[in-house]
């Protein structure tokens, strides 16, 4: 009999939908999963015997049974659920313990799954990498010495690894895209407004917005279904209509797709493309030409992005819950950003929001030729723990953009975006590439991933699997 974390999202709600298994024969092997590697540093929490429970108060699976009905999935550690720790990664909020549900956690619950606990984060969400204070690093089931991206960094390890059959996830510049590059899973982020319990509209800049990681791309879109069913209190529908899992099965057709290795951190930043990242871009440029599509270069040349991402990225840290005679209790680079985004004046911050919405626009106007934008996941191949040097933050944020320069711009422009791994470097590790999609264009860029994916073959396992 196949092991439930071989099956997939997909195959493993196909089973409890049968009755093949239970939600509890479910969540009980994936805590038992959990427990044998919490050496990977996935998660921040873990809640068996609330999630025994919860499994086992389902009992038979219904006719109209949801779409996730008992499938054992977990909350990254910035949303909150009640009753449970909810620590966003920090010492500061170690000991908080929410007595409601954030809208994403309720989105789950409605969508019949079970939460298993807290994937690990940075502290708040504001790194590209998940090694904090409050807990051990989160780590690439590849090769544990480095590091697993973030900050849905918990997230993408308990999926490569098999802990978790897929994870909702947040991206607020590249969030959900580095990791899953990082541990090579297939990693979506949203277009803005997509997801009503994370549309990116109540965040600075419309920046963040929930999604999912998974093994493949039909379990991301399975995930991107589940999370955009039902009522839209919260968001503005994104142009493009789901099922998106549905939509993989239309034929992609003759599709035009652009070309990039070009990043708007190039002009303030030395910003160098390993050899193992081109080298993915150019397989998948091969694949998707002898898919039948027309690809040519995107010449795109974006100006003055830096100063605008780094005012708005201050000013989200600006509104951590922690007082300012106390940011010395953060992390060095936490309470940098925090101080930095509390010193901004109110034109410099109006300022930086008009140059975000003009970028945005530049950019949708430069991609509008093209059905997807191709890119390099990465900069870089995954780093040492250590490496994004945390004590030093204006180095660490240099070397988060150096280490995946293609991500947050995509944020700013609210745009679709998908990761794929694509190829594998010397010893096995996968290697991700981008598309991006037109705005509401998540069907195109889910279409040409599957592509990839089916040119790759079977998804192979890291060492800790």
């Amino acid at each position: 009999m196949t092991a439930l974390h071989e099956l997939g999202l997909r195959g493993l709600a196909a089973a409890l939908r049968r009755g093949d298994v239970t939600p509890a024969e479910a969540a009980g092997h994936f805590l038992a999963r959990i427990e044998a590697r919490r050496d990977l540093g996935a998660f921040a929490e873990v809640t068996a015997d609330a999630a025994l429970r919860r499994a086992a108060s389902l009992g038979r699976p219904p006719a109209d049974a949801p779409p996730l009905w008992g499938v054992p999935l977990a909350d990254k550690d910035l949303t909150a659920r009640a009753g449970v720790p909810t620590r966003y990664g920090s010492r500061w909020s170690a000991h908080d313990v929410p007595a409601r549900s954030d809208p994403l956690a309720l989105a789950l619950d409605n969508a019949g799954a079970v939460s298993l606990g807290k994937t690990a984060t940075p502290e708040f969400g504001l790194t590209g990498f998940t090694e904090t204070r409050i807990g051990p690093p989160a780590r690439d089931p590849w090769d544990p010495a480095n590091g697993a991206g973030g900050s849905s960094g918990g997230a993408a390890v308990a999926v490569a690894a098999g802990l978790l059959p897929a994870a909702p996830a947040s991206d607020g510049g590249g969030s959900i895209r580095i990791p899953s590059a990082t541990v090579g899973v297939v990693g979506l982020k949203p277009s803005r407004g997509r997801v009503p319990a994370g549309s990116g509209l109540d965040s600075p800049g419309g920046l963040a917005v929930a999604g999912p990681i998974a093994r493949t791309v039909d379990d991301a879109a399975l995930l991107l279904d589940a999370l955009t069913a039902g009522p839209l209190p919260f968001a503005t529908r994104a142009p493009g209509q789901g099922p998106f899992a549905e939509a993989l099965r239309a034929p992609a057709g003759r599709l035009r797709i652009g070309m990039t290795t070009v990043s708007p951190w190039d002009e303030s930043l030395d910003i160098r493309l390993d050899a193992g990242a081109r080298e993915a871009f150019a397989h998948a440029a091969r694949v998707l030409s002898g898919a039948g599509h027309e690809l040519e270069d995107a010449a795109w040349r974006p100006e003055g992005y830096a100063d605008m991402f780094m005012t708005l990225w201050r000013a989200s840290a600006a509104r951590i819950p922690v007082p300012d005679e106390r940011l010395d209790e953060l992390e060095p680079i936490t309470a940098w950003l925090a101080r930095e985004g509390r010193a901004l004046s109110a034109e410099r911050l109006l300022g930086a929001l008009a140059a975000a919405t003009a970028f945005e626009r530049r950019t949708i106007e430069a991609f509008a030729g093209f059905d997807a934008v191709l890119t390099p996941a990465l900069g870089l191949l995954p780093r040492p723990i250590g490496w994004f040097a945390q004590d030093d933050p204006e180095l660490s944020f240099a070397r988060q953009c150096e280490y995946a320069p293609y991500s947050s711009f995509v944020n700013v422009a609210g745009l679709p975006a998908v990761t794929v791994p694509v190829a594998e470097a010397p010893g096995g590790h996968p290697v991700s590439v981008q598309l991006i999609g037109r705005p509401g264009g998540e069907a195109v860029v889910l279409r040409l991933a599957a592509q990839l994916e089916a040119a790759r073959g079977a998804l192979p396992r890291p060492p800790a699997w």
